[in-house]
């Protein structure tokens, strides 16, 4: 074999080495960059930092990326008031508005739970379940400080004796940690005051539970 073909050859397979290592320098060049944008991207919406995320955003990260404890970041947004960043998240087209998270909770039940009406209205219209199987937004909204958001669920269906996974009700959660005023109105629509959960507690023992006197007294009379 002559020096020129030795020549040729061994440009030829330098090329077929060099090529496979830059493809996977690229691609390690991009995971590189990904993984700064990822951290980047969720310090943002803790800091409620709407500018940066909506930079990242345009760049093509996705808005449903979870953080490395499972969390989306438009239930993060709510869950810490981040309420700049909650905007450019909702804006995206591409947001799985029902994305849930390892407990099955979606940011319609973070919105319920921080008693967040406006922001619970918004989910809704832009298509978040009202209802889910298990633990619903709902329980959340029961559990949480203003009665009007049990009012706008129930009002766009929600189901007012919605079990959770043990047979916990709304009126039972709102019983032991939600307003008298959630009581009430549970009650008004009907909720049932002598529902029982798997450990055979209804409404009254959750209100005893929870030290209030005086819901107790009341859901003792309704369940005589």
């Amino acid at each position: 074999m002559s020096i020129r073909s030795l020549g040729t050859m061994a440009r030829h397979m330098a090329r077929r080495i060099t090529r496979p290592m830059t493809a996977l320098l690229s691609a390690l060049v991009c995971l590189s960059v990904y993984a700064g944008a990822y951290e980047d991207f969720f310090h943002a919406v803790e800091v409620d930092n709407a500018s940066t995320v909506a930079t990242l955003l345009a760049r093509g990260f996705d808005p449903n990326a979870p953080d490395e404890k499972g969390q989306q970041a438009l239930y993060l947004a709510l869950r810490g008031d981040a309420f700049k960043v909650a905007e450019v998240l909702l804006a995206q087209p591409t947001l799985k508005i029902d994305m849930h998270n390892s407990a099955g909770e979606t940011a319609l039940m973070m919105a319920a739970l921080r008693g967040q009406t406006e922001w619970a209205r918004r989910l809704i219209e832009r298509g978040a379940a009202v209802h889910k199987n298990g633990w619903s937004p709902l329980h959340y909204a029961a559990t949480g400080p203003t009665t009007p958001l049990v009012a706008l669920l129930l009002d766009r269906g929600a189901a007012i004796e919605a079990a959770s996974p043990n047979g916990t009700t709304p009126l039972m959660m709102a019983a032991q940690y939600g307003t008298e005023a959630s009581v009430e109105l549970l009650l008004a629509r009907g909720a049932d005051v002598r529902a029982r959960n798997d450990r055979g507690l209804m409404a009254v023992d959750f209100a005893r539970l929870g030290g209030r006197e005086a819901l107790v007294t009341r859901l003792e009379r309704l369940t005589r």
